[in-house]
């Protein structure tokens, strides 16, 4: 049996070029504009924008400060009909919020690196150069 969904929205699905063609789509409860951006040495790396249905419990924005690195989601929630016509706004400013996280820089990960605005956890990740040897 399928289901009808009675809200569109606007569908935007960036290609490997970053660009994306408004399409329309019938969706279940919330309509967004998603905005994801790199920032490598404090510079925008990469600015990429969508669009497309989400459920409630999407509708949050996320960043990953990893020192040198940091990824930043914002989100942009409605539930109107196409109401997801302009793009997620680009992230405000942080400020420090006094906790801190461990951070590698270069051979040593024994320096710290300030958290700013919502970011409360710290993890723990573990990049290999190892390429998988191939036997003929």
């Amino acid at each position: 049996m399928a289901t009808a969904y009675t809200l569109k929205c606007y569908e935007c699905i960036p290609e490997a070029s970053g660009t994306c063609t408004d399409t329309i789509k019938e969706c279940p409860s919330h309509c967004a504009a998603t905005r994801a951006i790199i920032y490598a040495g404090g510079l925008k790396l990469i600015d990429v924008n969508s669009k497309d249905c989400v459920v409630a419990e999407h509708c949050i924005e996320a960043s990953a400060n990893f020192g040198l690195v940091k990824t930043v989601i914002t989100r942009k929630c409605c539930t109107s009909e196409l109401c997801n016509t302009q793009p997620a706004p680009e992230p405000t400013k942080s400020n420090p919020n006094g906790k801190k996280c461990f951070t590698c820089d270069g051979q040593s990960c024994t320096a710290t690196l300030n958290c700013e605005g919502d970011e409360d956890y710290c993890i723990s990740s573990k990049l290999t150069d190892k390429l998988p040897i191939k036997s003929h």
